[in-house]
């Protein structure tokens, strides 16, 4: 006899992160890369979460593309909440691991920088394959870039 059913043989054995396969996980996380940078908050106010506010960036914003991500900016009314960002980021892109992985290094890069853009745009980032295993570095540069190539 047997000394129980077959499933609990496989679920004895070790799990471990490299069993994932395909899985992004050999990449640093947003954390490891920024440990020792003091990160300034990031309210509610400087964020996009309505999707009629999506909409509006979508259809009456301009597009600015890179190599890491495609950016939709646009000019609001002065409400004196100063920058805003919106991350729109495709199953395509992962699983949800992937995904808030990358939603967390562009919310980390914006927060980096949002002191120093003093107008009020909103700005929406759809990122490509590239920023998932793309150098923080890289990432913060290339947010800049699309922060600067949009008409003030």
């Amino acid at each position: 006899m047997g000394s129980g059913p077959a499933w609990k043989r496989r679920m004895a054995a070790p799990c471990s992160r490299a069993a994932a396969h395909g899985a992004v996980i050999n990449c640093r996380s947003a954390t490891k890369e920024l440990s020792g940078i003091r990160i300034k908050s990031f309210p509610r106010s400087a964020r996009i979460l309505r999707s009629a506010d999506f909409r509006t960036v979508y259809d009456h914003g301009t597009r600015v593309s890179g190599p890491l991500f495609a950016a939709f900016c646009k000019a609001r009314e002065g409400d004196g909440a100063g920058v805003r960002i919106g991350l729109t980021v495709p199953k395509a892109l992962g699983g949800a691991v992937v995904r808030n992985r990358i939603k967390r290094r562009f919310r980390a890069a914006f927060r980096l920088h949002r002191a120093e853009w003093n107008f009020d745009w909103d700005f929406v980032f759809n990122p490509r394959k590239a920023a998932i295993l793309a150098p923080f570095a890289d990432l913060e540069r290339a947010l800049a870039e699309v922060i600067r190539k949009c008409p003030h």
